[in-house]
């Protein structure tokens, strides 16, 4: 009789939670992947989470490589110079290597380039409904962000110039939960 009315008090206090709107939903959980996970994709995910606090969205933010090099973990020193004014510090960033588990909890991944969404979708096919092309989702043109790894720092600032200027338009576009 007492696991009777535990059950039942249980239940009248789950469906009290759901009622009043107490429950959140999970956020909309996006993920930016390149290549190494040290300039692109980070930076992009560092943009977004700014964009996400500014603007209170329930947005939960990664990134990831589809190709790791294990030696080359820490953030592209340029791309550091870039967000630093911003107030966005990445220096404790560590590239991580896309897997399973990514697609499993994404609702959306964020690619740089057809290379890395043809990567990923040859890697785990059902993830197809869910990888975009940064730029595409965004504006509806297919552009590639592109790669600034080891150019000048001119180079970094155009790249850095073209993600910065996608971020907010591809966050206007994401769902709201």
């Amino acid at each position: 009789m007492l696991i009777f009315l535990f059950r039942a008090v249980c239940a009248l206090m789950f469906s009290l939670v759901f009622a009043s709107g107490a429950y959140a939903a999970p956020p909309v959980r996006i993920a930016f992947v390149d290549t190494g996970n040290t300039g692109r994709s980070m930076t992009a995910a560092a943009l977004a989470q700014a964009w996400a606090s500014q603007h209170s969205a329930h947005v939960a933010v990664i990134s990831r490589a589809v190709n790791l090099n294990p030696y080359n973990v820490v953030p592209e020193p340029d791309f550091v110079k870039l967000l630093t004014p911003l107030g966005i510090d990445v220096s404790a960033h560590r590239a991580a290597q896309f897997d399973k588990s990514v697609v499993n909890f994404s609702d959306f991944i964020f690619v740089m380039t057809p290379a890395h969404r043809d990567r990923i979708v040859s890697d785990y096919p059902e993830s197809k409904a869910k990888v975009f092309l940064m730029a595409e989702y965004a504006t509806g043109s297919p552009v590639e962000i592109l790669d600034a790894y080891g150019q000048s720092a001119e180079f970094y600032a155009t790249v850095f110039t073209q993600i910065s200027g996608l971020v907010p338009m591809l966050m206007e576009k994401l769902p709201k939960k």
